[in-house]
């Protein structure tokens, strides 16, 4: 099959309403993009998801 995906984007949510992004979902981050590279698939972006609000690492360059 030549219509695989190549590239993942990765949601979680706070419920505190809190958009930054906590040590610990920076590394998961930096794990995930490690993992990707092994299985050849792009990590596209990391979303942080509150309400109305998200943080996006990709728009602040941490991809």
């Amino acid at each position: 099959m030549e219509d695989l995906a190549s590239g993942v984007i990765v949601a979680h949510n706070h419920q505190s309403g809190n958009m930054m992004a906590s040590q610990t979902d920076i590394d998961l981050t930096k794990k995930l993009k490690e993992a990707g590279r092994f299985l050849e698939i792009q990590l596209l972006d990391h979303l942080i998801i509150s309400n109305q609000k998200y943080f996006s690492f990709a728009d602040e360059g941490l991809i």
